[in-house]
């Protein structure tokens, strides 16, 4: 348990503690708990977060990423399941602000268990009551009853995922590239490890951590890609999250190009297509070849397209006229050959949760 300091105002920590069968926690810098990084530790074993009652106040911090007390440290260092049960009046309820601030945690993935009709401790009636009690437990089990059955959908099945930038070099200085940052490959890489998926990672140059539980392979250029994925075969899933650049120089100088009277003339070859590699590789295709499109208008059209002529499954296309790169949020055009959805603008870890839910579902109907 983790007491906050409006919390403690209600029940004390000994209460709290007694009830629990264990130490409540209070504060983020205790002297006592042998612990240094207490919110870490009790973030990591913690197989659900049940906030209840989550007040306005607790909301807004959440929803803005703030840590400042224990418990909302903990909240933004957890990966387990998080669960708000809202309580307050019922004006503070459907205030814009915590409206807001409630659908953005829902897209982040938060589970909502909604507060209820009722009269309030204010004398005031609406809805605000925090659920009843037996609702809150039901809605919790179901959560750990499909987080368990998820933690091991994809147990056996071997995944490919390409993510970041490639660079093809000018000279030994220079080089050809976007803008990706490979979040979002990194953030499905590790959402499918979470779910059992045994996962071979192929990653241009990035600014990030290996997820854990993923085997990652560095690459710089388009070919060396390319091979390193040819090299993965075969797998179940390929998903090419990666920015390809589309061409490189034919001949890269070997030493550094030195500013002239006019700028140097660059002849370029086309890359090679690896995601049309994949797609219709003789031997090994995967089960499911996934895709993703960014595009900067006819989104849509223009990924329905990308779709039909790589030869692959399923295509992920964003706007990113209205989503710089390496942002931490995109909005998704899901396209199938039976249909088109549009996604919510969510985090990129809600995509990749979302698609890998997608993942499991299709698998478990083929």
């Amino acid at each position: 348990v983790i007491l906050t300091e409006g919390g403690a105002q209600f029940i004390t920590p000994l209460s709290v503690g007694a009830l629990a069968d264990g130490k409540a926690h209070t504060d983020l810098f205790s002297l006592d708990d042998d612990a240094a990084m207490e919110h870490i530790r009790l973030a990591r074993e913690a197989d659900l977060i049940l906030v209840a009652p989550a007040t306005a106040n607790l909301l807004a911090r959440m929803a803005h990423g703030m840590a400042n007390d224990l418990a909302t440290t903990t909240l933004l260092a957890a990966d387990a399941p998080v669960v708000i049960a809202p309580a307050m009046n019922p004006f503070m309820w459907s205030h814009p602000a915590t409206q807001s601030n409630v659908e953005l945690l829902k897209k982040r993935g938060v589970h909502l268990i909604a507060p209820e009709d009722g009269a309030m401790a204010c004398e005031e009636a609406g809805t605000g009551r925090l659920a009843e009690t037996q609702t809150i437990l039901a809605n919790i089990n179901q959560i750990l009853k499909n987080k368990k059955t998820n933690d091991h959908a994809l147990k056996n099945k071997k995944v490919l995922v390409t993510a970041g930038p490639t660079h093809e070099p000018i000279d030994q200085v220079r080089y050809i590239g976007n803008r990706s940052s490979g979040k979002q490959g990194y953030a499905i890489a590790a959402t499918l490890a979470r779910h059992g998926a045994s996962v071979q990672l192929i990653s241009g140059p990035v600014a990030l951590s290996a997820p854990s539980g993923v085997d990652i392979t560095s690459v710089e250029t388009a070919r060396e890609m390319l091979d390193a994925s040819l090299n993965a075969l075969p797998c179940d899933i390929a998903i090419c999250t990666a920015a390809v650049a589309d061409w490189s120089p034919q001949s890269p100088h070997q030493q550094k190009l030195k500013k002239g009277s006019s700028p140097p003339n660059l002849v370029l070859r086309e890359n090679p297509d690896i995601l049309a590699s994949i797609s219709t590789h003789p031997q090994h295709r995967p089960r499911l070849v996934i895709g993703f499109a960014a595009e900067t208008h006819d989104i849509v059209n223009y990924a329905c397209d990308k779709r039909q002529r790589k030869g692959c499954d399923w295509i992920l296309a964003n706007d990113v006229s209205r989503n710089i790169f390496g942002s931490d949020e995109n909005e998704i055009y899901f396209i199938t050959e039976t249909g088109i959805n549009s996604w919510q603008r969510m985090s990129k870890q809600a995509v990749a949760s979302q698609l890998v839910d997608s993942i499991i579902n299709e698998l478990s109907y083929a």
